[in-house]
């Protein structure tokens, strides 16, 4: 794989911040708040529709804050599609449900899609297009941030200048004012 799996295989337990996973409410009651990345890991995914076993998770995508950007999903053989396939299935687009969350030996993650078989093979495949493609996209967004950011800054600054030039010219004629009322 090209996103490091073994480390995420490697590390018993993962920070994942509690709003990057949409977890199903009927699976517990608030967020979980940790997550184990190894079990995420081979977690078996069902369609939302006809809770249909599609595959298992195969890698877990993260963007530069250690969100949870994407889970790809090994579907095998199981939708019907000539040979294996692995596909993107971005965050907000899938529900993750934990079963036996007290006891790390025991804990079990039930991933569930919110497509159906068709949409699901609709989705990027997990390939090496995909990998560039995405990582050129979010490097073409940060760069348009950053500039973003600058011209922001630099509009702030210029109108800061000219309200304090106004400002002060107010004040100037005021005092003015002032002194010649006063004499």
């Amino acid at each position: 794989m090209l996103y490091g799996t073994p480390l995420l295989r490697n590390a018993t337990v993962s920070l994942l911040a509690a709003g990057s996973l949409a977890l199903s409410a009927s699976a517990m009651a608030e967020p979980q708040g940790l997550y184990s990345s190894d079990e995420l890991l081979d977690a078996d995914v069902y369609t939302a529709a006809d809770n249909r076993e599609i595959g298992e998770v195969e890698d877990i995508l993260l963007d530069n804050d250690m969100r949870v950007r994407a889970l790809v999903v090994d579907t095998g053989d199981l939708l019907d599609i000539n040979g294996e396939q692995e596909f993107v299935i971005e965050a907000g687009q899938f529900s993750v449900e934990t079963h036996n969350g007290d006891n790390l030996d025991d804990i079990e993650y039930r991933v569930t899609v919110d497509m159906n078989g068709a949409q699901i093979s609709q989705q990027p495949a997990y390939d090496n297009d995909w990998w560039r493609n995405a990582r050129q996209g979010a490097h073409d967004a940060w760069d348009q941030t950053k500039e973003g950011a600058a011209s922001a800054w630099d509009s702030t600054q210029e109108g800061a200048s000219r309200a304090l030039d106004r400002i002060g010219k107010a004040l100037e004629d005021v005092g003015r004012k002032t002194q010649e009322a006063a004499e």
